[in-house]
Protein backbone atom coordinates (compact mmCIF):
# COMPACT_ATOMS: atom_id res chain seq x y z
CA UNK A 1 0.00 0.00 0.00
CA UNK A 2 1.21 3.23 -0.82
CA UNK A 3 0.98 6.72 0.16
CA UNK A 4 0.33 9.89 -1.81
CA UNK A 5 1.65 13.44 -1.91
CA UNK A 6 -0.76 15.65 -0.43
CA UNK A 7 -0.72 19.84 -0.06
CA UNK A 8 -3.40 19.50 2.34
CA UNK A 9 -3.25 21.09 6.10
CA UNK A 10 -1.52 18.73 8.54
CA UNK A 11 -3.75 18.86 11.31
CA UNK A 12 -7.41 18.45 12.19
CA UNK A 13 -9.36 21.22 14.05
CA UNK A 14 -8.74 20.33 17.80
CA UNK A 15 -12.40 18.54 18.08
CA UNK A 16 -11.86 16.42 15.10
CA UNK A 17 -8.21 15.48 16.20
CA UNK A 18 -10.09 13.91 19.68
CA UNK A 19 -12.57 12.08 17.27
CA UNK A 20 -9.56 11.26 14.95
CA UNK A 21 -7.79 9.92 17.93
CA UNK A 22 -10.49 8.25 19.61
CA UNK A 23 -11.78 6.32 16.46
CA UNK A 24 -8.41 5.12 14.55
CA UNK A 25 -7.83 1.59 14.35
CA UNK A 26 -5.04 -0.02 12.27
CA UNK A 27 -6.78 -2.55 10.85
CA UNK A 28 -9.37 -0.44 8.60
CA UNK A 29 -7.70 2.72 7.95
CA UNK A 30 -9.59 6.02 7.30
CA UNK A 31 -10.59 6.63 3.72
CA UNK A 32 -8.08 9.74 3.82
CA UNK A 33 -5.45 8.31 5.63
CA UNK A 34 -3.79 6.87 2.70
CA UNK A 35 -3.49 10.23 0.76
CA UNK A 36 -2.88 12.11 4.28
CA UNK A 37 -1.76 10.20 7.00
CA UNK A 38 -0.66 13.44 8.75
CA UNK A 39 -3.60 14.37 10.69
CA UNK A 40 -3.69 11.17 11.96
CA UNK A 41 -0.33 10.95 13.12
CA UNK A 42 -1.03 14.53 14.79
CA UNK A 43 -4.76 13.96 16.38
CA UNK A 44 -2.78 10.60 18.08
CA UNK A 45 0.17 12.31 19.54
CA UNK A 46 -1.28 14.67 20.97
CA UNK A 47 -4.50 13.08 22.61
CA UNK A 48 -3.99 9.53 22.20
CA UNK A 49 -0.13 8.37 22.00
CA UNK A 50 -0.38 4.90 23.20
CA UNK A 51 -3.37 3.40 21.76
CA UNK A 52 -5.24 -0.02 22.17
CA UNK A 53 -5.87 -1.39 19.33
CA UNK A 54 -9.75 -3.24 18.36
CA UNK A 55 -7.27 -6.22 17.28
CA UNK A 56 -5.70 -6.23 21.19
CA UNK A 57 -2.99 -4.65 19.76
CA UNK A 58 -1.27 -1.09 20.72
CA UNK A 59 -0.04 1.43 18.66
CA UNK A 60 2.42 3.96 19.67
CA UNK A 61 3.38 7.10 17.60
CA UNK A 62 5.45 9.25 20.43
CA UNK A 63 9.36 9.72 19.00
CA UNK A 64 10.26 8.89 22.99
CA UNK A 65 7.78 5.71 23.23
CA UNK A 66 9.72 3.98 19.93
CA UNK A 67 13.43 4.92 20.46
CA UNK A 68 12.61 3.35 24.21
CA UNK A 69 10.98 0.34 22.51
CA UNK A 70 13.75 0.03 19.55
CA UNK A 71 16.40 0.07 22.23
CA UNK A 72 15.21 -2.31 24.49
CA UNK A 73 15.50 -5.16 22.44
CA UNK A 74 15.53 -7.95 25.30
CA UNK A 75 12.03 -6.21 26.65
CA UNK A 76 10.17 -5.80 22.71
CA UNK A 77 10.65 -8.86 20.70
CA UNK A 78 11.66 -8.86 16.79
CA UNK A 79 10.61 -12.18 16.79
CA UNK A 80 7.39 -12.75 14.52
CA UNK A 81 6.54 -16.40 14.25
CA UNK A 82 3.43 -16.01 17.04
CA UNK A 83 2.29 -12.90 14.75
CA UNK A 84 2.72 -14.46 11.69
CA UNK A 85 1.73 -18.26 11.70
CA UNK A 86 -2.32 -17.56 11.88
CA UNK A 87 -1.45 -14.68 9.25
CA UNK A 88 0.55 -16.55 6.67
CA UNK A 89 0.04 -20.66 7.93
CA UNK A 90 2.49 -23.16 6.87
CA UNK A 91 3.41 -21.12 4.19
CA UNK A 92 7.31 -19.87 1.96
CA UNK A 93 6.00 -16.45 2.96
CA UNK A 94 6.20 -17.68 6.76
CA UNK A 95 9.21 -19.72 6.53
CA UNK A 96 10.72 -16.51 4.76
CA UNK A 97 9.59 -13.88 7.10
CA UNK A 98 10.63 -15.79 10.39
CA UNK A 99 13.92 -16.56 8.67
CA UNK A 100 14.66 -13.25 8.03
CA UNK A 101 17.30 -11.45 10.17
CA UNK A 102 15.10 -8.51 10.69
CA UNK A 103 11.99 -10.28 12.04
CA UNK A 104 14.25 -12.46 14.45
CA UNK A 105 16.29 -12.02 17.76
CA UNK A 106 19.60 -13.15 19.07
CA UNK A 107 21.18 -15.46 17.98
CA UNK A 108 20.57 -15.72 14.75
CA UNK A 109 19.92 -11.57 14.15
CA UNK A 110 23.48 -11.35 15.65
CA UNK A 111 24.94 -13.81 13.28
CA UNK A 112 23.81 -12.95 9.75
CA UNK A 113 24.34 -9.07 10.68
CA UNK A 114 27.78 -9.51 12.02
CA UNK A 115 28.41 -11.45 8.73
CA UNK A 116 26.60 -9.41 6.26
CA UNK A 117 27.91 -6.04 8.00
CA UNK A 118 31.85 -7.02 6.86
CA UNK A 119 30.96 -6.21 3.27
CA UNK A 120 29.42 -3.55 4.35
CA UNK A 121 32.35 -1.07 5.92
CA UNK A 122 32.25 2.54 4.97
CA UNK A 123 35.49 1.49 2.93
CA UNK A 124 33.69 -0.75 1.01
CA UNK A 125 30.50 1.54 0.53
CA UNK A 126 33.24 4.11 -0.98
CA UNK A 127 34.39 1.69 -3.64
CA UNK A 128 30.83 1.68 -4.85
CA UNK A 129 30.27 5.21 -5.51
CA UNK A 130 31.92 5.33 -9.39
CA UNK A 131 29.73 2.77 -10.60
CA UNK A 132 26.94 4.01 -8.65
CA UNK A 133 27.42 7.65 -10.59
CA UNK A 134 27.90 5.69 -13.44
CA UNK A 135 24.84 4.19 -13.28
CA UNK A 136 22.25 6.95 -12.38
CA UNK A 137 23.67 8.68 -15.19
CA UNK A 138 23.12 6.39 -17.65
CA UNK A 139 19.14 5.99 -16.74
CA UNK A 140 19.38 10.16 -17.18
CA UNK A 141 20.56 9.76 -20.32
CA UNK A 142 18.21 6.96 -21.23
CA UNK A 143 15.38 9.49 -19.74
CA UNK A 144 16.12 12.18 -21.62
CA UNK A 145 16.87 10.21 -24.98
CA UNK A 146 13.53 8.46 -24.40
CA UNK A 147 11.84 12.12 -23.70
CA UNK A 148 9.87 10.86 -20.92
CA UNK A 149 10.23 9.21 -17.32
CA UNK A 150 8.13 7.96 -15.04
CA UNK A 151 10.15 8.81 -11.60
CA UNK A 152 9.64 5.29 -9.70
CA UNK A 153 9.45 2.95 -12.23
CA UNK A 154 12.05 3.93 -14.78
CA UNK A 155 14.72 5.76 -11.67
CA UNK A 156 14.07 5.30 -7.94
CA UNK A 157 13.65 1.60 -8.26
CA UNK A 158 15.88 0.60 -11.02
CA UNK A 159 18.92 1.96 -8.87
CA UNK A 160 18.93 -0.06 -5.62
CA UNK A 161 17.82 -3.50 -7.69
CA UNK A 162 21.00 -3.14 -9.53
CA UNK A 163 22.85 -2.61 -6.40
CA UNK A 164 21.86 -5.52 -4.42
CA UNK A 165 22.06 -6.96 -7.76
CA UNK A 166 26.25 -6.13 -7.59
CA UNK A 167 26.58 -7.05 -4.15
CA UNK A 168 25.16 -10.36 -4.49
CA UNK A 169 26.82 -10.31 -7.91
CA UNK A 170 24.17 -11.61 -9.77
CA UNK A 171 24.32 -11.94 -13.57
CA UNK A 172 22.81 -8.84 -14.85
CA UNK A 173 20.53 -10.82 -17.46
CA UNK A 174 19.10 -12.18 -14.15
CA UNK A 175 17.94 -9.14 -12.56
CA UNK A 176 14.83 -8.40 -14.20
CA UNK A 177 12.58 -10.39 -11.79
CA UNK A 178 13.97 -9.04 -8.34
CA UNK A 179 11.74 -5.80 -7.98
CA UNK A 180 8.32 -8.13 -9.18
CA UNK A 181 9.66 -10.82 -6.38
CA UNK A 182 10.15 -7.96 -3.79
CA UNK A 183 6.70 -6.20 -4.24
CA UNK A 184 4.82 -9.19 -3.81
CA UNK A 185 6.94 -10.34 -0.69
CA UNK A 186 6.49 -7.45 0.81
CA UNK A 187 2.96 -6.89 0.08
CA UNK A 188 2.19 -10.04 2.49
CA UNK A 189 3.46 -7.64 5.37
CA UNK A 190 0.44 -4.71 4.95
CA UNK A 191 -1.78 -5.36 8.06
CA UNK A 192 -4.57 -6.85 6.11
CA UNK A 193 -4.28 -9.38 3.41
CA UNK A 194 -6.20 -11.02 0.14
CA UNK A 195 -5.54 -14.73 -0.23
CA UNK A 196 -4.12 -13.38 -3.75
CA UNK A 197 -2.08 -11.53 -2.23
CA UNK A 198 -0.46 -14.08 -0.20
CA UNK A 199 -0.46 -16.86 -3.51
CA UNK A 200 1.62 -14.16 -5.18
CA UNK A 201 3.78 -14.03 -2.20
CA UNK A 202 3.98 -17.81 -2.02
CA UNK A 203 4.90 -17.82 -5.89
CA UNK A 204 7.72 -15.09 -5.21
CA UNK A 205 9.53 -16.76 -2.48
CA UNK A 206 9.66 -20.46 -4.23
CA UNK A 207 10.99 -18.43 -7.55
CA UNK A 208 13.12 -16.78 -5.46
CA UNK A 209 14.43 -19.20 -3.83
CA UNK A 210 14.77 -21.68 -7.06
CA UNK A 211 16.91 -18.99 -8.49
CA UNK A 212 19.29 -18.97 -5.85
CA UNK A 213 19.95 -22.36 -5.09
CA UNK A 214 21.13 -22.64 -8.22
CA UNK A 215 23.03 -19.26 -7.98
CA UNK A 216 24.89 -20.19 -4.40
CA UNK A 217 25.84 -23.84 -6.04
CA UNK A 218 27.95 -22.34 -8.97
CA UNK A 219 29.40 -19.59 -6.28
CA UNK A 220 30.17 -21.89 -4.21
CA UNK A 221 32.40 -23.80 -6.92
CA UNK A 222 33.63 -19.89 -8.02
CA UNK A 223 34.12 -17.71 -4.83
CA UNK A 224 34.35 -13.88 -5.10
CA UNK A 225 36.07 -11.72 -2.88
CA UNK A 226 34.19 -11.82 0.16
CA UNK A 227 35.13 -8.34 1.46
CA UNK A 228 32.73 -6.87 -1.33
CA UNK A 229 30.38 -10.28 -2.67
CA UNK A 230 28.04 -10.25 -0.09
CA UNK A 231 27.04 -13.96 -1.36
CA UNK A 232 30.50 -15.14 -0.93
CA UNK A 233 31.09 -13.69 2.26
CA UNK A 234 27.68 -15.83 4.13
CA UNK A 235 28.79 -18.78 2.04
CA UNK A 236 32.45 -18.95 3.74
CA UNK A 237 31.18 -17.80 6.73
CA UNK A 238 32.76 -15.83 9.52
CA UNK A 239 36.75 -16.46 10.54
CA UNK A 240 35.35 -18.62 14.07
CA UNK A 241 33.97 -21.17 11.75
CA UNK A 242 29.84 -20.10 12.21
CA UNK A 243 27.82 -20.31 9.05
CA UNK A 244 24.62 -20.10 8.18
CA UNK A 245 22.32 -23.22 7.12
CA UNK A 246 21.19 -23.58 3.37
CA UNK A 247 17.85 -22.48 3.72
CA UNK A 248 18.90 -19.20 6.45
CA UNK A 249 21.18 -17.80 3.68
CA UNK A 250 18.39 -18.33 0.90
CA UNK A 251 16.22 -16.73 2.90
CA UNK A 252 18.38 -13.75 4.14
CA UNK A 253 19.88 -13.04 0.68
CA UNK A 254 16.21 -12.11 -0.16
CA UNK A 255 15.77 -10.02 2.96
CA UNK A 256 19.27 -8.12 1.39
CA UNK A 257 16.85 -7.42 -1.89
CA UNK A 258 13.54 -6.47 -0.33
CA UNK A 259 14.95 -4.15 2.38
CA UNK A 260 17.33 -2.52 -0.12
CA UNK A 261 15.10 -2.51 -2.68
CA UNK A 262 12.11 -0.64 -0.51
CA UNK A 263 13.73 1.41 1.85
CA UNK A 264 15.82 3.45 -1.08
CA UNK A 265 13.24 3.42 -3.94
CA UNK A 266 10.90 4.97 -1.47
CA UNK A 267 13.79 7.43 -0.46
CA UNK A 268 14.82 8.24 -3.81
CA UNK A 269 11.01 8.94 -5.31
CA UNK A 270 9.93 10.87 -2.08
CA UNK A 271 12.68 12.24 -1.91
CA UNK A 272 11.71 13.97 -5.42
CA UNK A 273 8.51 14.77 -4.42
CA UNK A 274 8.95 16.53 -1.46
CA UNK A 275 11.62 18.87 -3.40
CA UNK A 276 8.81 19.42 -5.92
CA UNK A 277 5.86 20.42 -3.29
CA UNK A 278 8.48 22.49 -1.80
CA UNK A 279 10.61 24.44 -4.47
CA UNK A 280 12.40 26.54 -2.28
CA UNK A 281 14.21 23.97 -0.87
CA UNK A 282 14.79 22.76 -4.77
CA UNK A 283 16.29 26.06 -4.88
CA UNK A 284 18.36 25.78 -1.96
CA UNK A 285 19.57 22.53 -2.62
CA UNK A 286 20.81 24.22 -6.65
CA UNK A 287 22.53 26.69 -4.70
CA UNK A 288 23.90 24.54 -2.25
CA UNK A 289 24.43 21.13 -3.99
CA UNK A 290 26.82 20.25 -0.73
CA UNK A 291 23.53 20.41 1.58
CA UNK A 292 22.35 16.76 -0.39
CA UNK A 293 23.14 14.50 2.76
CA UNK A 294 21.76 16.51 5.10
CA UNK A 295 18.61 16.86 2.54
CA UNK A 296 18.75 12.53 2.48
CA UNK A 297 18.01 12.74 6.05
CA UNK A 298 15.09 15.42 6.23
CA UNK A 299 13.46 13.41 3.04
CA UNK A 300 13.82 9.82 5.48
CA UNK A 301 12.60 12.35 8.06
CA UNK A 302 9.83 13.95 6.51
CA UNK A 303 7.94 11.54 4.36
CA UNK A 304 9.34 8.20 6.15
CA UNK A 305 10.02 5.13 4.07
CA UNK A 306 8.42 2.85 6.38
CA UNK A 307 5.54 4.49 7.84
CA UNK A 308 4.77 1.32 10.60
CA UNK A 309 7.40 -1.35 12.01
CA UNK A 310 6.11 -3.78 14.81
CA UNK A 311 7.70 -5.43 18.51
CA UNK A 312 6.49 -8.12 20.47
CA UNK A 313 6.07 -7.99 24.00
CA UNK A 314 8.42 -10.27 25.86
CA UNK A 315 7.40 -9.72 29.06
CA UNK A 316 4.70 -7.56 31.41
CA UNK A 317 6.13 -3.97 30.38
CA UNK A 318 4.70 -0.51 30.19
CA UNK A 319 5.02 2.25 27.37
CA UNK A 320 4.20 5.67 27.99
CA UNK A 321 2.84 4.77 31.90
CA UNK A 322 0.25 2.11 29.90
CA UNK A 323 0.73 -1.51 30.96
CA UNK A 324 1.42 -3.53 28.52
CA UNK A 325 1.09 -7.50 29.14
CA UNK A 326 3.55 -9.96 27.32
CA UNK A 327 3.01 -11.12 24.43
CA UNK A 328 1.36 -8.18 22.76
CA UNK A 329 2.09 -6.57 19.92
CA UNK A 330 2.88 -3.15 19.50
CA UNK A 331 2.64 -1.20 16.42
CA UNK A 332 5.42 1.47 15.93
CA UNK A 333 3.99 4.77 13.68
CA UNK A 334 7.56 5.56 11.99
CA UNK A 335 5.98 8.57 9.96
CA UNK A 336 4.14 9.89 13.29
CA UNK A 337 7.16 9.73 15.53
CA UNK A 338 9.52 11.35 12.53
CA UNK A 339 6.82 14.37 12.72
CA UNK A 340 6.57 14.99 16.90
CA UNK A 341 6.84 18.49 17.98
CA UNK A 342 8.83 16.97 21.26
CA UNK A 343 11.71 16.34 19.09
CA UNK A 344 11.73 17.98 15.98
CA UNK A 345 10.91 21.85 15.48
CA UNK A 346 8.12 22.46 12.95
CA UNK A 347 7.61 19.03 12.07
CA UNK A 348 5.85 19.29 9.14
CA UNK A 349 8.18 21.78 7.35
CA UNK A 350 10.57 19.81 4.99
CA UNK A 351 14.17 21.54 5.87
CA UNK A 352 17.06 20.52 4.12
CA UNK A 353 19.40 21.84 6.72
CA UNK A 354 17.77 20.35 9.42
CA UNK A 355 20.19 19.73 12.13
CA UNK A 356 20.62 17.85 14.53
CA UNK A 357 18.31 15.33 12.56
CA UNK A 358 17.69 11.98 14.37
CA UNK A 359 14.86 10.59 12.61
CA UNK A 360 13.91 6.93 13.17
CA UNK A 361 13.90 6.46 9.11
CA UNK A 362 16.59 3.59 9.84
CA UNK A 363 15.37 2.43 13.11
CA UNK A 364 17.55 2.70 16.22
CA UNK A 365 19.00 -0.36 18.88
CA UNK A 366 20.70 -3.30 17.49
CA UNK A 367 18.25 -3.05 14.53
CA UNK A 368 19.85 -0.06 13.03
CA UNK A 369 19.16 -0.01 9.25
CA UNK A 370 22.36 -2.78 7.94
CA UNK A 371 22.58 -0.68 4.71
CA UNK A 372 22.00 2.93 6.16
CA UNK A 373 25.40 4.29 4.60
CA UNK A 374 24.47 2.45 1.40
CA UNK A 375 20.99 3.69 1.34
CA UNK A 376 22.39 7.38 2.16
CA UNK A 377 24.92 7.14 -0.53
CA UNK A 378 22.04 6.11 -3.22
CA UNK A 379 19.81 9.03 -2.30
CA UNK A 380 22.12 11.38 -2.22
CA UNK A 381 23.52 10.42 -6.07
CA UNK A 382 20.05 9.64 -7.38
CA UNK A 383 18.80 12.55 -6.03
CA UNK A 384 21.26 14.84 -6.41
CA UNK A 385 22.40 13.98 -9.92
CA UNK A 386 18.70 14.13 -11.33
CA UNK A 387 17.74 17.43 -9.53
CA UNK A 388 20.97 18.73 -11.53
CA UNK A 389 20.21 17.13 -14.68
CA UNK A 390 16.55 18.76 -14.58
CA UNK A 391 16.37 21.69 -12.42
CA UNK A 392 13.20 22.65 -13.07
CA UNK A 393 11.46 18.97 -13.38
CA UNK A 394 7.55 19.26 -13.11
CA UNK A 395 5.12 16.21 -13.06
CA UNK A 396 3.62 16.46 -16.27
CA UNK A 397 4.31 15.49 -19.92
CA UNK A 398 8.38 14.17 -19.37
CA UNK A 399 7.98 13.26 -15.69
CA UNK A 400 5.17 11.20 -14.39
CA UNK A 401 4.73 8.87 -11.08
CA UNK A 402 3.57 5.73 -11.02
CA UNK A 403 3.24 5.56 -7.12
CA UNK A 404 3.85 7.11 -4.26
CA UNK A 405 6.37 5.64 -2.61
CA UNK A 406 5.88 5.19 0.84
CA UNK A 407 5.06 2.19 2.46
CA UNK A 408 2.43 1.48 4.94
CA UNK A 409 2.60 -2.26 5.49
CA UNK A 410 3.71 -3.06 8.80
CA UNK A 411 7.43 -4.24 8.16
CA UNK A 412 10.70 -2.80 9.47
CA UNK A 413 13.42 -0.88 7.87
CA UNK A 414 16.12 -2.31 10.26
CA UNK A 415 18.44 -4.97 9.71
Amino acid sequence: MSIKPSSQAPRFSPEAARQAARDFDITRFPADFIDNPYPYYHALLQYEPVKWQSNDTVLITRYEDLETVYKRAKIFSSDKKAEFRPKFGNTLTYEHHTTSMVFNDPPLHTQVRRTIQGALTPRAIALMEPNLIRLVDDLLDKAEEAGNLDIVADFASAIPVEVIGNLLRMPHEDRGSLRDWSLAILGALEPVISNEQLEASNQAVKDFLDYLEKLIIHRRANLGDPDVDVLSRLIVGEANGEKLGALELMHNCIFLLNAGHETTTNLIGNGLMALLEWPDERARLLEQPELIHSAVDEFLRFESSNQLGNRRAAQDTEIGGVLIPSDTLITLAIGAANRDPRKFEEPDRLDIRRSPNRHLGFASGPHLCLGHGLARLEGSIAIGRFVTRFPNYEVGDFISESIRAKQVSVSDSGG
